[in-house]
This record gives structure tokens, sequence and C-alpha cells, in this order.
């Protein structure tokens, strides 16, 4: 069964459509992130399910329940839904317990219940030894665990996460991250995330939706997304890869920079432009040609030595140039000719 249904959701600003047509429907315990740049409409999703502001076209069902649509919304408290702020928003004169009991106690839940139900999740949370400190007494972390505790203790039918960790400093959002894995893992909540992070939603999410200018471009696991991005953004928003246009020779070549090349993805009409996508990561470098198919000659620009990789530039004879990671001990110099190997199923044919 679906917990969060949104169904041609539009949502505009005078002028300006800041969510356009947006259809998705997530499943029972799923944890789905918003991944998208500043703009894309992401955030406006978000209000939008909280029931902080009203579409103007379209509809939002939680359960079986439509809570939002033109004619009608259900205000914020009775969607039983919980979120958390990129700030934590603790109450700074109540303890890490007061602050997660505060909810059940607006619910005139009985004393022994708030009790039995706050030292659950303390345990969960790994938050025990803090039950009784101030928020200014804990770390940016700690304090994250305290604002995600308190919206879980009571138990929402969704939960909403707006860039929860873009607070932190690196090291505890890369902590934080396997930290809101393993809470879900735990309570297994409808949660919708949002993030700009790709890094967090690969870590986090069990299905990732792509935005792009109030739409989403792609939606499926993050496996799928980055190994088989089906347009020109989503292959470019999650990082590390080659966009390169060539034009289509057949329904599975494509002439680029200077070689035929064989690749996968949208299917291809002879004698069109075409953008393949291919992961740096994924093509290989060696100074003489290769046996396989798929090779590109071409001449190293730049190698720069990153520690566990070098990160080459290579220009092909058309000018087409290929970021290339490979290996510390593949060192070739500025200058130097070298061949690159484009595996046909990590080339990807895109959409535009």
């Amino acid at each position: 069964m679906s917990s969060v249904v949104l169904r041609g959701l539009t949502k505009s600003f005078g002028d300006a459509v800041a969510l356009d047509n947006v259809s998705l429907e997530i499943e029972h315990g799923t944890l789905v992130c918003l991944l998208g740049p500043s703009g894309c409409g992401k955030t406006t999703a978000l209000r939008l399910l909280a029931g902080f502001i009203e579409p103007t076209a379209g509809e939002i069902a939680l359960g079986e329940r439509v809570v939002s649509s033109p004619k009608r919304t259900v205000p914020p408290e009775q969607r039983n839904v919980s979120m958390v702020f990129q700030s934590y928003a603790l109450w700074p004169h109540m303890t890490v317990a007061q602050n997660i009991a505060y909810g059940l106690e607006l619910r005139k839940l009985e004393r022994a219940v708030i009790a039995k139900k706050v030292d659950a999740i303390l345990a969960t949370a790994r938050l025990g030894p803090l039950a009784e400190c101030y928020p200014a007494e804990l770390s940016g972390g700690q304090q994250q665990r305290v604002s995600l505790a308190r919206a879980l203790i009571v138990e929402p039918d969704t939960l909403l996460l707006d860039e929860p960790l873009s607070n932190l400093d690196a090291n505890l959002r890369e902590e934080m991250r396997f930290e809101v894995r393993r809470l879900h893992d735990a309570f297994r909540y409808t949660t919708v995330y949002v993030t700009h992070d790709q890094s967090e939603a690969m870590t986090t999410a069990d299905l990732i939706a792509v935005m792009n200018a109030g739409r989403i471009e792609q939606i499926g696991s993050p496996r799928e997304v980055y190994e088989r991005p089906r347009s020109e953004f989503v292959a470019r928003f999650l990082g590390g890869s080659n966009v390169i246009r060539g034009f289509a020779l057949d329904g599975a070549h494509v002439t680029l920079a200077g070689s035929a090349i064989r690749c996968d993805g949208a299917a291809l009409d002879p004698g069109a432009e075409v953008p393949v996508s291919i992961r740096q990561h994924d093509i290989g470098i060696a100074a003489n040609r290769p046996p396989a198919d798929n090779t590109v000659q071409g001449t190293v620009v730049r190698n720069v030595f990153l520690g566990s990789t070098r990160d080459y530039i290579v220009e092909a004879k058309d000018g087409t140039q290929l970021r290339v990671t490979a290996t510390p001990e593949e060192d070739f110099a500025p200058g130097t000719d070298v061949w690159l190997t484009l595996p046909p199923d990590k080339c990807r044919a895109l959409t535009g």
C-alpha cells in the first residue's frame, strides 16, 4: 500500500512555477530522497507534504486520506507527520529527555507510558547517557539525533527531513548519514528526505527522485540512477560523469571523438546528435592500443596525483576532452599519447 501519493502536484508563486505537475507514489516504510540543486522544487514539495502551503493544482494523499488539494488543505497538526528541519529547533531550557518527551506530553499520554517510550528511544538513538543534558552541552551530531528521536517517538505516519545534516561539519555529516539510515531501519516509518548532497542520498535512500526545474527527471534505486542515468542532467548531477556528444551511426553505435563507440541506453536514431555519458572511473587508460573495441586515442593534458587515484584530462584528436580516474601506478605525463577504453555497457546514450 502507498503511504504517500502525489498526483499532478503543482505549486506556483505568482508567475514562478516551483513544482510542475509532479506525480509520485511512496510505498509504506520506504525512504525516498528528493535530490537536486537549489531551486529545483524539492523543499516546496516537502512543505506541501507537511501542510505548510497549499497546492496550486493536484493533490496529496497520505494513506487513504486526501490531505491537500486546491479546494481543501488539512492543517499540519492533523496529518500525523513529523518534520526535522535544518536547524535542530530544540528547546534550550529542556533536557534531552524532556525535548524528546514533549510531543507525547502534548498528546496527554500517561506519565508511565511516556517514560517507557522515552527510555526505549533514548536507547535506540544511543542517547541514554545524555538524557539529563541540555542542548547547549551537546555536539551538533548529538543535537541532530535528539531532533530525530523527538520526531520518531510520536510514531508519525510520515517523517519529513529537510536537509537535516546541512549544519554539520564534514566528518559529522558523514557519520550522521549512516545514523539516519540505522534509525530508519529500526522504525521503518515512511520517510521523505530532501537533500542536494549526492552522498547523503546514496547512503540513506531506498529510492532517489532526481529533481530539476520543478520536475522529477528520474526515480530509482541509488545504483540505478547512478549507473543508468536517463538524461544529461541526471548524469551530470550525480557527479563523476563525462557527457560528450556524437552522432548516431546506427541503432547502437555513435561516432564519438573520432571513433565508432557502441553504447547502451536510449534507442538511437541514425544521424541524430546523441549525448553519451561515461563515468570517469569506468574509462581505462593505457600506453598501447588495447585489443578491445570502443577505444579512443588522445593526449594527456593534465595528470593530478590525489593519493589513492590519479585524475586525468585526456584530449582526443577532434578536441573532445575526457576526464579519467586511474590508479596511482598508471602514470602518464602531460603530452603523452594514450589510448582510452570505453566499455560498451558503461556508455549510456541519454535522452538530452
